[in-house]
């Protein structure tokens, strides 16, 4: 059993009989009171079944000639799978994907969500450059909505909530507006009346349905050509003479251009591949949903968001999921939610709202990777010839897959920008990982 002190209470996380839990105990003049009892984190899982692919690309004999394809993406989580849906239908290729299935790590954790006014201006353009596609995906792509309509709340306490125009000027976005400390209460009535200063309500936000479009993009990729082999892990490559050579438990592939669409992994997979990394940092995301409230319908809520982003709320399939939106670095790994910030998570949450948390259903956390700038890495490196980048995606990924895809999609086939892209002020130059380089003061 850890015990916690987070201000005025004591949260004991550890087991309690066979049960994994997190106890929540107020503390008022040296008297334990209360009590609630909470299960220990579960994995989550959001992954809809994968979609078979006819397996054309095989594992090769022993001593058989690799197999030959123009791109090998390494990594088939949203980043990879988008760009392979959009060059299949113009080279022959490969995504290899070390693990059992497709986006394990960051897609099939991720609980996304679209707003126009989330992230820096790159972002933000790219977001904007991906919004047709997910309101009106192609034909075939999936058979539900790739997004519904829910409002983003941000929201502030007495002293944060002068500070809310100035946000309204750095992300500005034609459906936001402010509102009064009774709007928000009227939008989301389980807040504490006496903390609520006011609000800014984004009407652009979206939920997202990230299985659905994850595997909308395989499917995409599948149609047009490309070749998905799962569980190939490890991989191991070279270049020779102007050829990436890979070697993997699933067989010998070879092609000019190698990938690296690889998440948290992106850096490690650039040095081995004699690339200089991006200084990519891998940061934890931890989340848990509880069930809804009983004394409210939260069903419509928008997500609610802190305006010093120390926490956040929203409904989610019936429930509600909560975040202490920490951002902790870590080394890239299969992470898993640490206890301080499930009782985090809890204490944020009824320190704002009326409600107290009974039991956690489940809790995950997910790594959100970034450079520098926060902006995505998409480009040739300048040192390595034939090596592609296409990683930092950071908390954004999903919003922006369209528009990073097509993006990305023209810097790899050597392309002009798309035009809609363009307009919205997406630059090669703001992709590129040579900037980095730049940034740093060192040569590319």
């Amino acid at each position: 059993m850890v015990v916690v002190f987070i201000g005025s209470k004591i949260f004991l996380v550890g087991i309690i009989g066979k049960i994994p839990a997190v106890v929540s105990l107020s503390v008022t003049f040296g008297l334990i009171a209360g009590g609630v009892v909470v299960s220990l984190w579960k994995t989550r899982q959001q992954h809809a079944p994968v979609i078979p692919f006819t397996p054309t690309v095989t594992a090769d004999a022993e001593g058989a000639q690799p197999v030959s394809l123009d791109i090998i993406i390494l990594g088939a989580g949203m980043a990879g799978a988008s760009l392979a849906a959009e060059v299949a239908q113009h080279r022959r290729v490969l995504l290899l994907e070390t693990e059992d299935q497709p986006g394990r790590h960051t897609t099939g954790r991720s609980a996304a969500t679209y707003f126009e006014s989330y992230g820096n201006a790159t972002v933000r353009a790219l977001t904007r450059g991906s919004r047709r596609f997910l309101l009106q995906p192609p034909e075939g792509f999936a058979d539900v909505p790739l997004m519904t309509r829910r409002d983003g709340l941000i929201v502030a306490d007495h002293a944060q909530a002068a500070g809310l125009s100035h946000g309204l000027m750095q992300a500005p976005v034609p459906e936001q507006k402010l509102v009064s400390a009774a709007e928000v209460m009227a939008l989301v009535p389980a807040l504490r009346a006496e903390w609520v200063g006011g609000g800014l309500l984004d009407m652009s936000g979206h939920d997202m349905e990230v299985a659905t479009i994850h595997q909308g993009y395989l499917r995409m990729a599948k149609r047009a050509g490309a070749q998905l082999v799962l569980d190939a892990g490890p991989v191991s490559f070279e270049r020779r003479g102007g050829v990436w050579h890979v070697d993997s438990r699933a067989g010998k592939f070879q092609a000019p251009v190698l990938v690296n669409a690889t998440g948290a992994w992106a850096d490690e997979v650039a040095v081995r591949a004699g690339a200089r990394p991006v200084g990519l940092q891998p940061m934890r995301r931890t989340a848990v949903t509880i069930s809804a409230p009983t004394e409210f319908d939260s069903r419509h809520w928008p997500m609610v968001i802190g305006a010093d982003e120390s926490f956040y709320f929203k409904p989610d399939a019936g429930q509600l999921l909560l975040s202490p939106a920490n951002e902790d670095p870590m080394p890239p790994c299969d992470v898993a939610p640490e206890e301080l910030d499930i009782a985090i998570a809890v204490d944020r949450f009824e320190t704002v709202t009326t409600l107290k948390v009974r039991r956690i259903n489940h809790s995950w956390a997910g790594l959100r990777s970034f450079v520098a700038d926060r902006s995505p890495v998409a480009g040739y490196d300048p040192r390595a010839e034939g090596f592609f980048w296409l990683a930092g995606q950071g908390g954004y990924g999903i919003q922006m897959a369209p528009g990073l895809a097509r993006a990305a999609a023209a810097l790899l086939l050597e392309r002009p920008m798309p035009e809609d892209l363009v307009a919205e002020g997406v630059t090669a130059a703001d992709l590129s990982p040579a900037r980095l380089y730049l940034q740093s003061g060192e040569p590319a």
